[in-house]
């Protein structure tokens, strides 16, 4: 017994002089403020030209939660605006903290993107309305007080659950042939919003979408509730008058369905909507008739649906009370797309034409944003993250498209992340670089997409560095799982496994552990939904493709003989009566030519086998067609094969080919490019998906071709 205690004596004195490991007492507090224009008429923005609103329909509001840890004190605002300007955020920030103390970069303050809601900044036809900015700016000031005022002790957990039939994609690739003129009067537009209502002009969706709704949710240490937090990629509904538009009613239903009736003495619930990465995405999915009931909902039906999800994934949190909290922020130095000399010639003309009143058409808004663009000629814009435990929000400035908050949320350290964009500033879009040789509304230069080309890299960039220093550890390697079809492709030994899952190029990976990576040339869209998920990359998880917009992926295979064969899934989005011929999958030829020898595998067009699997040796004139329509917009399997100078073209797995032919071409085993989305001369390059491309340097049986097929 003596010697038990003299252990636990010991024990006691170690444990003293240990590190204790304790959180302090996490807490949180909401409030909503009322921002309802106090003068009308108010300038409204959100549209090409200036308009004015004198109703109102909805209230606008401030809604704020302010969160603390015993070292940390942090605060985020969600306005019903369209957007809000830097300066006008960064001097709100700094009445605060004169106010309570906080420091200014703890605060994030975002836009819901309301087209519906007072003016705050100036932005394409529209100015900043002069009565409803410092109006605004001590609301901001008034929200922030008071979520602060009311911390209390807290918990806090997160769920999230699959809203598909809730977002779509709003920017479609035009076809080739359709390509539309932009504002300066140059054919540059390849891609654009609502471009799919006539679906005989387009050739697909430009990006992904992102259909995870998220709620985090805050409760007192009792259980009550203090506040959600969602976070949905969606640009807008859509609404009358002055509006918050469908964020404001979210809002309101999440009060009503989670705390109908108040506490006594405490201070209300607050339901909070902030905007996720939606620049190119709406509500209207153009994949589905006009009819259907995704686009035939209203704004309340559209917003009772979402808050049927969202408390659905409400009842599921578990909550934790022992987590800290960190925030960072950088401030980075972007230059604007100015005009060129000619373009700013042409500017100024239209400028001195005008005199002083405001522009009443498109021509005229553009003319007067490449002179201020000249001004200004820079900026800089503001990335946040926050850590809230095991729990990470990061913020764009800018409209973000939902590729770019898929990168940052898949690349996150933490298991948990949400993205906020039009946070501490309202930058315009900031298209992948890729999106900008597409062209569309997104991509001119003006106020609402004047940044850099390089600014969707350098901010996404800067959100996952900031993500990385709150949680202590690297971000994530993104990277595709291999489901059962996949690793049936791996078990046949391809030379290189192109799996097309890349956020951007240049760089196609190989995946078949021979390092035999391909290059993308510059008009390809990435990330979108590829064929078969479940056999291909397993359970829970989105197969990706790519969009070949023109151009192709190159790739060299110097010891490629005359037996070789090349698998790939194809998604056309070309109308077979569209051109000669309707697209070319896959070649095999010199770069820039079409010599004598060469294997190329397409599809038909109008010069013949319209719609069906089409084969061409070298610069031939005979081509030789397939038996099976393939339809547009669908996911096909296709093989080619050569065994010398016999060559076989398969279609979804079946044994018997479509095409079946003896080769005229010797010598093909001299050729050493090979490319995909395109012919080597790129005349009549592929206009749709392609994915899972896989390379042998052998010919496959018709048994192996069975196994690649998933059908």
């Amino acid at each position: 017994m003596r010697k038990q205690t003299g252990l636990f004596s010991a024990l006691v004195c170690l444990g003293a002089m240990l590190p204790i490991t304790a959180h302090a007492e996490f807490q949180a507090g909401a409030t909503v403020v009322d921002v309802t224009p106090d003068q009308l008429p108010v300038l409204v923005n959100g549209g090409m030209t200036s308009r004015t609103v004198s109703k109102i329909n909805t209230k606008l509001s401030a809604r704020a939660i302010a969160l603390a840890d015993g070292k940390e004190r942090l605060v985020i605002i969600v306005v019903d605006s369209c957007m809000m300007n830097r300066d006008l955020l960064d001097d709100a920030k700094k009445l605060a903290a004169d106010a309570t103390g906080i420091r200014p970069d703890r605060i994030l303050i975002s836009a819901t993107h309301a087209h519906s809601a007072g003016s705050s900044m100036g932005c394409l036809g529209t100015d900043a309305d002069p009565n409803y900015v410092p109006f605004l700016r001590a609301k901001l000031v008034e929200a922030a007080q008071g979520a602060l005022k009311n911390l209390e002790p807290a918990q806090v957990g997160m769920g999230v659950i699959n809203a598909a039939n809730y977002t779509a994609l709003r920017r479609w690739i035009r076809r080739p042939d359709r390509i539309a003129l932009d504002p300066f009067g140059n054919p540059t537009v390849r891609a654009n919003m609502h471009a799919a209502r006539n679906p005989d002009d387009v050739v697909g969706e430009s990006g992904p979408e992102d259909p995870n709704l998220s709620v985090i949710s805050f409760q007192a240490k009792d259980g009550r509730p203090l506040a959600v937090l969602a976070n949905f990629s969606m640009h807008y509904f859509g609404d009358r008058d002055i509006s918050a538009d469908y964020y404001g009613l979210f809002c309101n239903g999440l009060r009503e369905r989670i705390t109908p009736e108040a506490v006594k003495g405490k201070p209300a619930f607050v339901g909070v909507m902030s905007h996720g990465c939606s620049g190119d995405i709406w509500r209207h999915d153009y994949t589905q008739p006009n009819d259907s009931p995704q686009n035939k909902l209203t704004i309340d039906t559209f917003t009772s649906g979402m808050l049927d999800l969202a408390m659905q994934a409400y009842k599921k949190i578990e909550y934790r009370s022992d987590i800290d909290l960190e925030m960072v922020e950088t401030r980075l130095p972007m230059k604007y797309r100015v005009p060129d000399k000619q373009r700013l010639e042409w500017s100024k003309r239209i400028m001195a034409e005008m005199g002083d009143r405001i522009p009443k058409n498109v021509e005229e808004v553009y003319a007067r944003e490449q002179v201020l663009l000249d001004q200004w000629q820079s900026t800089e814009v503001v990335v946040q993250a926050m850590r809230l435990g095991d729990i990470a929000i990061a913020s764009t400035p800018t409209e973000t498209y939902a590729l770019t908050g898929l990168k940052i949320k898949l690349q996150s350290p933490f298991p948990k992340t949400i993205v906020i964009e039009l946070a501490n500033g309202g930058d315009g879009y900031i298209p992948p670089p890729e999106q900008h040789l597409l062209g569309g509304y997104n991509t001119w230069p003006a106020r609402s997409a004047g940044l850099e080309v390089q600014a969707e890299p350098r901010i996404a960039a800067a959100a996952l560095n900031l993500l990385q220093q709150v949680c202590h550890k690297p971000q994530k390697k993104y990277q595709q799982a291999q489901g059962a079809a996949s690793k049936a492709i791996l078990k046949l030994k391809p030379l290189a496994y192109y799996r097309l899952d890349e956020f951007a190029g240049p760089c196609a990976k190989d995946s078949s552990g021979n390092c035999r990576n391909g290059i993308y040339e510059a008009r390809v869209a990435y990330f979108l939904e590829g064929p078969h998920s479940e056999a291909l990359v397993g359970t829970g998880e989105t197969n990706r493709a790519v969009h070949f917009a023109g151009q192709r992926l190159r790739s060299y295979f110097p010891e490629l003989t005359d037996h070789y064969s090349v698998a790939t899934w194809i998604w056309n989005g070309m109308p077979a009566n569209g051109r000669d011929v309707t697209g070319w999958i896959f070649s095999r030829g010199q770069d820039d030519t079409l010599a004598d020898i060469g294997d190329h595998l397409g599809l038909g067009g109008t010069s013949g086998h319209s719609g069906r699997l089409i084969y061409q040796q070298g610069n031939g004139k005979d081509v030789v067609g397939g038996k099976t329509d393939v339809a547009r917009w669908t996911w096909n399997h296709v093989v080619f094969v050569r065994d010398g100078d016999h060559v076989r073209v398969h279609l979804n797995g079946e044994s018997t080919p479509e095409i079946d032919v003896q080769s005229s071409v010797p010598g093909i085993g001299g050729l050493e490019e090979l490319f995909v989305g395109g012919r080597c001369d790129n005349l009549s390059n592929w206009e749709g998906r392609q994915d899972e491309v896989a390379i042998f340097d052998r010919a496959l049986t018709p048994e192996e071709i069975g196994q690649l097929a998933v059908k």
